[in-house]
């Protein structure tokens, strides 16, 4: 529990949530026809929207609603409304594609579209190929059970 507390205090005070809406941060886009790809908060405009840029995913700066983002764990440093060029270079600077492909959730976003591509004899062939799977992997249990 200590190091658990260590992690989400500050001064003395228990902080439960780490990503904020905030200038420089960088999320995931949930819905429009910007979906799946990654933008900067470069300011927020409002209670419900915020204004966000993304020059190498080839959003451009504009408008977004919170309930269209998905926050992230990265954040940027920049000035306050910063321009395209400034996002631009500290989004190079900090290597966030890179860090973005290492996540959990980048993996789990390719996996979901690759089963989304597949057509009906791919899915057989899965298919045929998890029961294979599971039924070496059953065997090999049994035996070990055997032998215990």
């Amino acid at each position: 529990m200590p190091a658990l507390c260590a992690m989400f205090t500050q001064c003395g005070k228990i902080i439960p949530f780490q990503r904020f809406v905030q200038s420089g941060r960088v999320a995931y886009v949930s819905d429009g026809p910007y979906q799946g790809k990654l933008v900067t908060i470069v300011d927020v405009i409002d209670q419900n929207r915020v204004l966000i840029d993304s020059p190498l995913s080839g959003v451009s700066r504009g408008e977004m609603r919170l309930d269209q983002l998905h926050l992230t764990k990265f954040r940027l440093r920049f000035p306050f409304s910063g321009s395209s060029r400034v996002v631009r270079k500290a989004w190079d600077a900090a290597n966030i594609n890179e860090l973005w492909k290492e996540t959990m959730w980048a993996k789990k976003v390719e996996a979901k579209k690759k089963r989304a591509e597949l057509n009906d004899f791919d899915r057989f062939k899965l298919r045929k190929a998890k029961q294979i799977r599971n039924k070496l992997r059953t065997d090999a249990f049994y035996r070990l059970k055997k032998k215990n």
